[in-house]
């Protein structure tokens, strides 16, 4: 029966290697003057994500000397339109710009944003989801890094709010699971991805991997963008800043489809570390080592677990709500696997509305 324990004491390894990446995740550090060069924010739209004009306001009051904001969407209709009219309206000083964007471009998203790429007026390009909201001085933080020229892509962390149970329950998975999964990650070396909540970069580092159109057939453009640009030698920084996304007030079905979309696209993108991920699930391993009688393991793998999701939850991301919902934190667990046993089958996803093939390699055709 002491094999039972054996899957307990890996989960428990993995959560303690967490704990140690908590330790030595970088803090806040004052920033230095800010590069010469300005700022392009790229702001792909598709519809008007829960606080969309609290996120894009966040982005057109910072403190940065020079910097822009371009907005692509799809239709003259999409209704983000008059959220946007009315930031150029309360900022008339900062140049923002709204361009309707026709692509055929299997990743919509990228294919707007290799549009608004050509349009952009400065050296340094930041692109990071609609609904990302951003705290003062994110601008000075996520690009100084860049003055590194060894540096090619800056990305962040983020944290979720949400207005619905089913919605605070994959908050608290992004808290608890995957932040510490990121942090591990970056512990181990595993340096070759970016989070789409931030991707800051020369326009010169872009055009060397050949522009967005070199990801647009993928559906994970974050992932594969940190993956080009670290195959050309770059490094790929995590600045100390943390970001917020809404998850607004998302349905149990809703709240399943997105997480089985985002479990496939790892899949396809990085095969044996989706595989890998089984180790994590230090719940399910330790009510297996239980069941046993192997409760020292079971304790060892839920007790990690449970500290380094509420170190990471609490004094990393500031998530306050996800830390203190830590009793939870087994349920969303159970929740969590059963989304990881699905995701090893299947090759459909849900986006924004559309059924899409996901193939072997990562690429995507519509369904």
């Amino acid at each position: 029966m002491i094999w039972w324990a054996l899957p307990a004491l890996a989960a428990a390894a993995y959560y303690l290697l967490a704990l140690i990446a908590a330790a030595r995740w970088p803090r806040k550090a004052a920033v230095s003057a800010p590069p010469v060069s300005g700022i392009s924010i790229l702001k792909p739209v598709h519809g008007r994500d829960p606080r969309f004009y609290e996120a894009i306001r966040s982005h057109a009051a910072q403190d940065f000397p020079v910097f822009e904001i371009l907005f692509g969407v799809s239709s003259p209709a999409d209704p983000a339109i008059q959220d946007i009219d009315r930031l150029r309206a309360e900022f008339p000083h900062i140049p923002i710009s709204l361009h309707i964007v026709r692509t055929t471009a299997p990743n919509a998203k990228a294919g707007v944003l290799g549009e608004l790429a050509r349009h952009a007026q400065h050296g340094i390009l930041l692109v990071n989801d609609s609904d990302i909201l951003v705290e003062p001085g994110y601008l000075r933080e996520v690009t100084e890094p860049l003055a590194e020229a060894s540096v090619g892509l800056v990305t962040c962390i983020y944290r979720a709010t949400a207005d619905s149970w089913p919605s605070r329950m994959e908050a608290l998975g992004i808290a608890t699971e995957f932040a510490p999964s990121v942090l591990v990650a970056r512990l181990l070396g595993v340096a070759e991805f970016a989070l789409g909540s931030t991707m800051a970069f020369r326009a010169a580092v872009l055009a060397e991997i050949g522009g967005f159109a070199a990801i647009q057939e993928y559906l994970a453009d974050d992932y594969q963008l940190g993956r080009h640009i670290s195959a050309h030698g770059y490094k790929i920084r995590f600045a100390a800043s943390v970001v917020e996304t809404s998850l607004g007030a998302q349905t149990w079905p809703a709240t399943w489809r997105h997480q089985l979309r985002w479990s496939r696209t790892i899949r396809v993108s990085r095969f044996s570390g989706y595989c890998g991920y089984v180790v994590t699930h230090a719940t399910l391993w330790g009510l297996v080592a239980l069941a046993a009688g192997q409760w020292p393991a079971a304790v060892a793998a839920i007790g990690l677990r449970m500290a380094a999701g509420i170190w990471v939850a609490g004094p990393i991301l500031r998530d306050w709500r996800s830390a203190g919902a830590w009793p939870l934190i087994p349920f969303r667990d159970l929740f969590g696997f059963a989304v990881w046993a699905a995701g090893l089958a299947g090759n459909t996803v849900d986006w924004r509305g559309q059924k899409l093939l996901l193939q072997a390699d990562g690429k995507i055709r519509t369904a």
